[in-house]
């Protein structure tokens, strides 16, 4: 398992680095994962409703091919990126979700604060707000696109979406939670919680 700081980034340049890298692999190749920070963009999945996209504004809009709704990008969030081949791995989508919420869950207790993820609306939260959001896409069994972990972000473009569907729902972030980290520290951090959750 490789793991790539990208730092911050263009949406739509990484998100063709993932298809190519997933297009491209074959059983031999090794699993990555890719941390990265975007510049501001809401994306939309394959079955996102355009009535949740309320006032994007002058903020990109860009239609994807992840799973989930629409949602905000941009500096001060984590993007967790796990290519990985669930195929060799023998592991189920559902385990590969359930790995990266229980990862950002742990992350959180290490510093005291309780957050949970809920079944029947993929993510991570604390008190009711969400910390974190998913939306994965699985081609030739291999995953791709995956988990916004929020580390100090800007939350006033989640105002302009019904974040992953949901009206009224309040987003959170580390900083919020009193969880002060770079986004550097919180990839490093994040990482061995992921690795530990992955049957690989």
């Amino acid at each position: 398992m490789k793991a790539v700081f990208h730092g911050r980034q263009e949406y739509v340049p990484m998100w063709q680095k993932m298809q190519e890298f997933t297009n491209t692999r074959d059983d031999k190749t090794p699993d990555e994962i890719w941390f990265v920070e975007h510049l501001p963009v809401f994306t939309m999945g394959l079955n996102a409703s355009e009535e949740h996209l309320l006032e994007p504004g002058d903020i990109p809009v860009i239609k994807t091919d992840r799973g989930g709704q629409v949602t905000f990008h941009g500096p001060g969030q984590l993007m967790i990126y796990p290519l990985i081949n669930l195929r060799r791995s023998n592991m189920g989508v559902r385990a590969l979700v359930t790995a990266l919420e229980q990862s950002a869950v742990n992350l959180a207790a290490d510093y005291d604060v309780e957050a949970v993820a809920h079944p029947d609306a993929p993510g991570v939260y604390v008190n009711g707000e969400k910390l974190a959001s998913l939306g994965l896409r699985i081609r030739r069994g291999s995953s791709f696109h995956g988990m916004a972990l929020n580390i100090a972000i800007d939350l006033e473009p989640f105002t302009r979406i019904n974040p992953c569907g949901y009206a009224e729902l309040q987003m959170t972030d580390l900083h919020r939670l009193g969880i002060n980290l770079s986004l550097e520290d919180a990839a490093d951090k994040f990482l061995p919680h992921l690795l530990n959750q992955l049957p690989l």
